[in-house]
């Protein structure tokens, strides 16, 4: 019977612990977040490329297309202001666990099965501003594709800081109906790399 409250309070105590840190780490990510409107131009990418792609008037759809670039510029432009600025958080406090779950004291105990937000954020910022200047031309619909998921890759980024992997990569399949590895085949293959050397994925 001791055993078993032991393990109880354990328990417990553990989920204090990990519910404590996650809040923690939702305020830091939100207080730089806030400063910006990364989230309303990404709604309104996603929702602009719909839309444009259910448009049958060649002349309509080419319009709606421009007004996208113009908005993809923004965000690309304040996600890079958003990245150089959540480069100054301490590094103890960018470390995201690689465990699928998130534990307590993961980033103090096991520092190598860790990697480092401030440097996942840099790989987005890359990633979307070299969808959006297009240097290889790629058709429109096919950079609309690759900018989607290089914006649910890093939105999938918070929600692993955030919670866990597990977590980040359910909110994925629930919100965009996509799986995390079907996004990350779909982003640039230098975002690619470059995310997978850092992760370990």
């Amino acid at each position: 019977m001791e055993t078993l409250t032991l393990v109880t309070l354990i328990v417990i105590g553990a989920y204090l612990l990990k519910s404590n840190d996650q809040r923690r780490r939702i305020a830091l990510l939100g207080s730089h977040l806030g400063h910006y409107q990364i989230e309303k131009l990404m709604e309104n990418l996603t929702e602009g490329y719909l839309r444009c792609l259910g448009e049958d008037d060649p002349e309509r759809r080419e319009q709606i297309w421009r007004l996208l670039d113009t908005t993809e510029e923004k965000l690309s432009a304040q996600f890079d202001s958003f990245a150089a600025e959540f480069a100054r958080v301490g590094e103890k406090e960018a470390r995201v666990s690689k465990l699928p779950l998130a534990l307590p004291f993961v980033q103090q105990l096991f520092p190598a099965a860790t990697f480092d937000l401030r440097q996942a954020f840099a790989i987005h910022a890359r990633g979307i501003a070299g969808v959006m200047r297009n240097e290889l031309h790629r058709p429109s619909k096919a950079k609309a594709f690759m900018m989607s998921a290089e914006l649910f890759l890093m939105q999938h980024s918070c929600h692993w800081y955030c919670k866990s992997k597990t977590v980040a990569s359910a909110r994925l399949l629930a919100r965009h109906k996509t799986s995390y590895e079907q996004v990350l085949d779909a982003v640039s293959p230098e975002t690619r790399k470059a995310y997978r050397e850092l992760t370990g994925q």
